[in-house]
C-alpha cells in the first residue's frame, strides 16, 4: 500500500473522519482483522453472516491503525461511509491514480481466469515488480484488495475481473481502470444468473468497452464470440489463437505423457519455441493471451517464451498433477467448473491416458455439481456425461445428488465406459481407495462449493490398497 494518511483517504471516499487527520496508513489493507499488520487499514464490511466494525479491536490489536467503516468504532480512528465496499473501491481507484507508471491489465472470461493471471503474472515479473491476485480475488471487493497491495515500485497489476451480473466488469474497469484487457473466451459458467450466453458475452465485453483508444484489446481468434468484440472497442485489437487469422498463434502444439503442452509461438517479431509446465491443452490459449500482453508492454519474443517455459502454477486446485509412489496419478481440477472447463479437463484426462508409445491408462473422471447452471443445469450436467463417455473415459463417477445426470448421460451414450453415482465425498474416497490400481488416472472436476478438491487432496495421499 502506498501510504495515506486518514485525510487523504476520507477525501478519496467522501468520509467523514474520526480521529487524527495525520494518522498514515502505511501496511496492508484487509477486510479480514487477523491479517492487519502495523500500518493497516481495516475495512469493516456488513456481511450476510457477520457484521465487520465487531472486529475493530482485533484488528488494532493486530496492528491496524484506523478502519474504514459505516458507522464510528471506538477501537481506533476511522473514516465513516454509507458503504464500505462502494468506498474501497474509490479507494483503490485513488491509489492507481497516484500511480502513473502503473499498467493495469485486466483478464476476464468464462474460464480460465485464475490460470491465466497466473502465468501472467509470472511472465511480466520478469520484466518488472508485478502485483496480481492472490487465489481468484476477482469481486467488487478482491479487486480493490488486490489494487491495494502495490506500492511505488509496482510496473504492472494484474487484475482478474468476474461478473455475476451486467455491470459488474465495467465497475470494476472504474476501480482498476486497464490499458489492457484480455477475453479468454465465452460460456456458460453462471448461466443461471445471467440468463443467457448472450447476456454473459454482452458483461465480457465491457472489459474491452472500458479501454482507451491507446490500450490493446487481446481477444481470442478460436472463440467467435469473443472475437466480435473487436467491434466493441477503442482500442487496438490483437487477436490469438490456433487459426490462420490470429496474429499471435501456437503452432505445431503436442503434448507430453502429462498432458503438458510444447508449441512453436508465432508473432510479429518470428517463431520461438515453448515448453509449459502447466497441464492441459487448453493453457495454449491461455499462454498465447500472456504472449500478447508481454509483447505489448516491450517484452522480446526470446524472453517471453523463456518466461512462458519457466512459470509454474501459483492457485490451487487448477490442474493439479500429483504422481502418487503406487502409480496412480491424481488431477486435482476441483476448484470451479463449468460444462467449457469439465470438457476441458476431460481432454486432458484422456490425453494423460493414452501416452505416446507407451500402454494406455484406465482414466477416472470423478465429478461433482456445476453450481449456477441455472434451469437446464440437468441437460448441462448430463451432457457433459456423454461427453465423458464418446471420449473414451473408462469410469466415470458423479458424486453428489445434483452431479447424478452426469452418470445419466454418460450411460445413454451407449459405450463401454462404466458409469456410476456416488452420494458424497466420502463414499467416492471409499471406491477409489478400493478400486484405483497402479496406472489409473483419476480427475477431480466439480464447482468449489460441491468440495471434490478436498476429495483430491485426501486421495493424493493414499495409496492402493493391498
Amino acid at each position: 500500500m502506498i501510504p495515506l494518511t486518514l485525510a487523504e483517504i476520507a477525501e478519496a471516499t467522501q468520509g467523514r473522519l474520526h480521529g487524527d487527520p495525520a494518522t498514515t496508513v502505511s501496511g496492508p489493507v484487509t477486510t479480514d482483522s487477523r491479517e492487519c499488520r502495523p500500518g493497516s487499514l481495516y475495512v469493516a464490511r456488513v456481511g450476510e453472516h457477520a457484521d465487520g466494525h465487531r472486529y475493530a479491536a482485533s484488528a488494532a490489536e493486530h496492528g491496524a491503525v484506523a478502519v474504514l467503516a459505516e458507522r464510528v468504532v471506538d477501537d481506533l480512528p476511522c473514516v465513516v461511509v454509507p458503504d464500505s465496499q462502494t468506498a474501497f473501491g474509490a479507494l483503490a481507484r485513488e491509489v492507481i491514480r497516484r500511480l502513473p507508471q502503473l499498467t493495469v491489465i485486466g483478464v476476464t472470461g468464462s474460464s480460465g481466469k485464475t490460470s491465466t493471471k497466473d502465468l501472467l503474472a509470472a511472465v511480466l515479473e520478469t520484466d518488472g515488480p508485478t502485483v496480481a491476485p492472490v487465489n481468484s480475488l476477482n469481486s467488487e471487493i478482491g479487486v480493490p484488495l488486490t489494487v491495494c497491495r502495490v506500492d511505488v515500485a509496482t510496473r504492472y497489476l494484474v487484475a482478474e475481473m468476474g461478473a455475476r451480473g451486467i455491470g459488474h466488469i465495467a465497475y470494476l474497469a472504474r476501480v482498476a481502470p486497464p490499458t489492457i484487457g484480455v477475453v479468454l473466451n465465452v460460456g456458460v459458467a453462471h448461466l443461471g444468473e445471467f440468463g443467457s450466453t448472450e447476456a454473459i458475452a454482452t458483461a465480457k465485453a465491457e472489459l474491452v468497452e472500458a479501454l482507451p483508444a491507446t490500450g490493446l484489446a487481446v481477444l481470442n481468434a478460436d472463440d467467435p464470440v469473443v472475437a466480435a468484440m473487436a467491434a466493441r472497442t477503442a482500442a487496438r485489437v490483437v487477436l490469438v489463437g490456433e487459426s490462420a487469422k490470429a496474429v499471435i498463434r501456437a503452432e505445431d502444439v503436442v503434448l507430453d505423457d502429462l498432458g503438458r503442452p510444447a508449441f512453436t509461438l508465432v508473432a510479429a517479431a518470428g517463431r520461438a519455441p515453448v515448453t509449459l509446465a502447466l497441464h492441459g491443452r487448453h493453457h495454449v490459449g491461455n499462454a498465447l493471451s500472456v504472449a500478447a500482453v508481454a509483447l505489448e508492454v516491450g517484452m522480446r519474443l526470446e524472453e517471453v517464451a523463456t518466461a512462458l517455459s519457466h512459470a509454474r502454477a501459483a492457485s490451487r486446485w487448477r490442474m493439479e498433477v500429483h504422481e502418487r509412489a503406487d502409480g496412480v496419478t491424481i488431477v486435482n481440477d476441483a476448484y470451479n467448473a463449468n460444462p467449457d472447463s469439465v470438457r476441458a479437463a476431460i481432454r486432458a484426462l484422456t490425453s494423460i491416458g493414452t501416452p505416446a508409445g507407451r500402454p494406455r491408462r484406465r482414466t477416472w473422471a470423478v465429478l461433482g455439481e456445476m453450481l449456477e447452471m441455472g434451469p437446464d443445469s440437468s441437460a448441462l450436467h448430463a451432457e457433459v456425461g456423454r461427453y465423458a463417455a464418446e471420449h473414451g473415459v473408462d469410469q466415470i463417477l458423479a458424486v453428489g445428488a445434483g452431479a447424478a445426470p452426469i452418470a445419466e448421460g454418460a450411460t445413454s451414450a451407449g459405450t463401454d465406459t462404466r458409469a456410476r453415482t456416488s452420494p458424497d465425498s466420502d463414499a467416492a474416497y471409499s471406491l477409489l481407495r478400493h478400486e484405483c490400481r497402479p496406472g489409473d488416472v483419476v480427475l477431480l472436476k466439480s464447482s468449489r462449493d460441491a468440495g471434490l478438491r478436498f476429495l483430491g487432496d485426501r486421495l493424493t495421499q493414499e495409496e492402493v490398497a493391498p
